[in-house]
């Protein structure tokens, strides 16, 4: 019963990243990054981040997408898309990795850490918002490190127990060619 449930899942994800792909760079004035970080986010939470970008981030019509994305809650969003777009890609990469390497749960688990704040800071935050935060990677990178810091502690506080959890019902799930493993 899960293993249908997780295909018609992905069945729905890969809709969702298609649609969100094609607004994004067909339809929305938002930058590049953003336009990655939501078509990413999609591809990890499927439907949920589809809804969520078409509440917060599908421009309403032409040349009224800064005035849509002026509430509070809206920013925060953008921001919060942004940060686990970078946590999340360099988690799953790790992830795929220590699983085909058949490390124990404690070193995937540091692996994934350590790479998902990675690959967080030094692409999505501080290569990617360089412009934005005076020119230069280095400034940069000094700039977003709290800030990624943060984000990273809060995305394994919430991954680490439910993938413990989880993964420790199910062996199958600490298998990458598991469907289990990737939902």
């Amino acid at each position: 019963m899960i293993d249908a449930t997780l295909i018609a899942w992905f069945v729905l994800t890969a809709l969702s990243v298609a649609y969100v792909a094609w607004d994004a760079w067909a339809r929305n004035p938002e930058l590049t990054v953003m336009k990655w970080g939501w078509v990413l986010v999609t591809l990890y939470a499927g439907p949920v981040a589809a809804a969520l970008y078409v509440l917060s981030c599908q421009e309403p019509s032409p040349g009224g997408h800064e005035g849509f994305v002026q509430p509070l809650w809206k920013q925060a969003l953008g921001s919060t898309i942004h940060c686990l777009a970078g946590d999340a890609t360099g988690i799953i990469l790790a992830a795929a990795v220590t699983t085909a390497l058949g490390l124990p749960m404690w070193l995937d688990t540091v692996v994934e850490y350590a790479l998902g704040f990675g690959f967080g800071l030094l692409v999505f935050q501080a290569l990617f918002m360089k412009d934005m935060l005076g020119g230069s990677y280095a400034t940069a990178l000094r700039r977003s490190f709290m800030p990624e810091w943060l984000s990273m502690n809060a995305v394994m506080a919430g991954m680490i127990p439910v993938m413990v959890t989880l993964m420790s019902r199910d062996m199958r799930a600490m298998e990458a060619t598991s469907l289990r493993f990737w939902g």
